[in-house]
């Protein structure tokens, strides 16, 4: 029989934990066991997860709080190693800025993937606030050493609604029968945030040969950049820009290294000539970690 773990990462999470609980909650399935993996707990959100999980009626829960930010790579880890040591078959690897309002959500993915035999299996993904595509699928662009997202920023139109495979799909919201990660290992803790899902799919769809399916019919609305303030921060500028590098390095070879790091180099330069003084040091910074790493 299928049992069902959920994994999410906190970081100064509080103002979307209310969308989320209340998404989960809703659903008709209730055989799962919900493990919230905390990188700055306190007080504040220690009361509200409480207060929440009571309220919404999810009442199988495992709170762990580290003692610091060790980062979403690690955080997933720690969920999953605890997902497959508590005996279950399948792992949801989902963000908590994210609401979803199909009751039959997570019944429907985790019967597909039972019934048809799909390793991973991800719904479509829409922005919160303007209810655009964020991704109905993705793809790998080796020769840039990146992704890109199907269908991203357009409205929903008939070639976003259809049943396929893809190459690629971010862990803001997937599940993974856990063969997958008995077979393809675990998330790369090098990467902190940022990259961490690009480096386990392409391991898990060019070095394995998972086939990721997606289910266009099931939606989920995502908060983008909650957390990390987008990709013009000084954060994301800095861990954006080290781990594609830090990818590439890692995975790459022959023409596709030399394609991917020209091109990556290239546009970095360009956005250099753009960035005030506090972005161009983080994004230098990045640089040179990432060939470090």
């Amino acid at each position: 029989m299928a049992k069902l773990g959920l994994v999410t990462v906190l970081f100064n999470s509080e103002k979307v934990l209310p969308g989320f609980f209340k998404s989960i909650g809703g659903q008709s399935f209730t055989d799962y066991h919900l493990y919230l993996i905390d990188n700055n707990p306190n007080e504040q959100s220690d009361a509200l997860i409480q207060s929440l999980a009571k309220n919404n009626n999810v009442t199988a829960f495992t709170y762990i709080k580290n003692n610091a930010n060790v980062g979403v790579a690690k955080g997933n880890n720690q969920g999953i190693e605890l997902s497959i040591k508590d005996g279950s078959t399948h792992t949801l690897l989902l963000n908590n800025d994210i609401e979803f309002y199909q009751p039959n959500l997570l019944l429907d993915l985790l019967n597909h993937s039972v019934q048809k035999n799909d390793a991973i299996v991800i719904p479509k993904i829409f922005f919160f606030d303007n209810k655009k595509v964020q991704v109905a699928g993705a793809k790998f662009l080796l020769y840039k050493g990146t992704t890109v997202g199907i269908g991203e920023g357009a409205d929903d139109a008939p070639q976003y609604c259809v049943e396929k495979y893809v190459d690629f799909a971010p862990t803001c919201f997937a599940l993974f029968n856990n063969e997958v990660f008995e077979t393809v290992g675990l998330m790369d803790e090098k990467y902190f945030v940022y990259y961490d899902d690009t480096d386990f799919m392409y391991r898990a769809h060019y070095l394995y040969g998972y086939k990721i399916k997606l289910l266009p019919q099931l939606h989920i609305y995502h908060k983008e950049s909650s957390s990390t303030g987008g990709d013009r921060t000084l954060f994301s500028i800095f861990y954006g820009t080290r781990n594609r590098i830090y990818f590439i390095r890692k995975n790459f070879k022959g023409l596709q290294f030399l394609s991917s790091l020209s091109y990556t180099l290239t546009t970095r330069a360009l956005r250099y000539i753009q960035f005030n003084a506090g972005q161009r040091g983080q994004l230098l910074k990045g640089l040179r970690e990432g060939f470090k790493l």
